[in-house]
């Protein structure tokens, strides 16, 4: 029986490769182009094309607050923003609300439009 793949992404190199899940014996897993650690974002992951600068720093500020492209039981991962626009928009609602940055990053509507 084949094992599925799930994707990763290399930042530096705004490269995203699909490898096997990891398993409990795994190292980490490095960009074969340069070296540097790949970050698990799931099998639901769809990459920006790497001329897309805006998108790729969209995906880094959802990456580095701990946002992941894992599938739910009832299909994707969910709302996920796109544009820089979007991000700007739900730090702002993170800051005056105190919700969690992550938490406000999935959120698909938000109560008020800053």
């Amino acid at each position: 029986m084949m094992h599925g793949k799930t994707s990763y992404v290399c930042l530096p190199c705004r490269a995203s490769y699909k490898q096997p899940y990891p398993g409990h014996h795994d190292n980490d897993r490095v960009c074969p182009r340069c070296a540097e650690p790949l970050i698990h974002v799931g099998s639901a992951f769809a990459a920006p094309k790497r001329r897309d600068t805006a998108g790729w720093r969209t995906l880094s500020v959802l990456l580095h607050a701990g946002v992941r492209f894992h599938k739910s039981c009832c299909g994707g991962p969910g709302y996920r923003p796109r544009t820089l626009r979007e991000v700007r928009e739900r730090m702002a609602y993170a800051r005056t609300t105190g919700e969690p940055f992550a938490q406000a990053l999935v959120r698909g509507d938000l109560p008020w439009q800053p």
